[in-house]
């Protein structure tokens, strides 16, 4: 069975030079019915106004990644790393014992449109880390490609929690399958275009759950691009 969560039962800030949707509770947005899934905490898409970003600011014991789909962000924090993300790429940041970061548009001209997404770790006080997930000339247009994982396999960015991070790219008529392990669950977030989740169609800022192990289907209505989440 698929459960729902349509774009527009997102919780909406619109703050001038940040116009954020919230999948989940975050920050004035409060719906007890909506505090997660699994170990899936929070995923914002967020618009941000060129020039503008968020300053530096704390964090702890969160898996923290964005998913840039428009524009570029750039990320600075306090490990020393500082880098500027195009669309389709990923930085994953696992805050642990604690750590600072800023994030912002460096464009001049161009809105940065882009996910975030906070996992719960596996365990507290972690050492903090961060990771990167580039796609390949092979990559940028596989249907469905593994992005984070617990372990890093296949050159993906690595998270220190039980979930496996897949981006799905589909043409209009394409499909692929997924198969879920018993005791496991997924969460697809369409970010693009419409898709057909086991017959359940689902739009753009739409999302689709399932906790009932068994092979998914998920076929392309028009071209479209999702993230999909296997979560323990």
């Amino acid at each position: 069975m698929i459960t729902i969560r349509r774009s527009h039962e997102r919780g909406h800030a619109q703050h001038g030079w940040l116009d954020s949707h919230h999948t989940f509770s975050f920050a004035d947005y409060y719906d007890p019915a909506h505090m997660g899934f699994r170990s899936l905490r929070v995923i914002n898409e967020d618009r941000v106004a060129s020039g503008m970003g968020f300053p530096t600011h704390p964090h702890r014991d969160m898996e923290i990644f964005s998913y840039v789909l428009e524009g570029s962000l750039a990320h600075k924090d306090s490990m020393g790393n500082s880098r500027t993300l195009q669309a389709g790429e990923v930085q994953l940041m696992s805050a642990g014992t604690g750590v600072m970061h800023s994030e912002f548009n460096p464009s001049r001209t161009e809105t940065a449109h882009f996910l975030q997404i906070w996992i719960v770790p596996e365990r507290r006080g972690l050492p903090p880390r961060y990771t990167e997930w580039r796609p390949t000339t092979e990559q940028q247009m596989a249907a469905k490609v593994l992005i984070i994982s617990h372990e890093g396999r296949d050159a993906s960015a690595t998270i220190a929690a039980d979930a496996d991070v897949f981006r799905v790219r589909l043409r209009a008529g394409e499909s692929v399958s997924h198969e879920l392990h018993e005791s496991r669950a997924v969460w697809l977030q369409v970010m693009r275009g419409s898709l057909s989740f086991n017959g359940v169609t689902l739009e753009a800022g739409d999302a689709g759950s399932c906790e009932s192990a068994g092979k998914l289907s998920i076929a392309a209505t028009a071209d479209a691009e999702a993230l999909l989440f296997d979560l323990a």
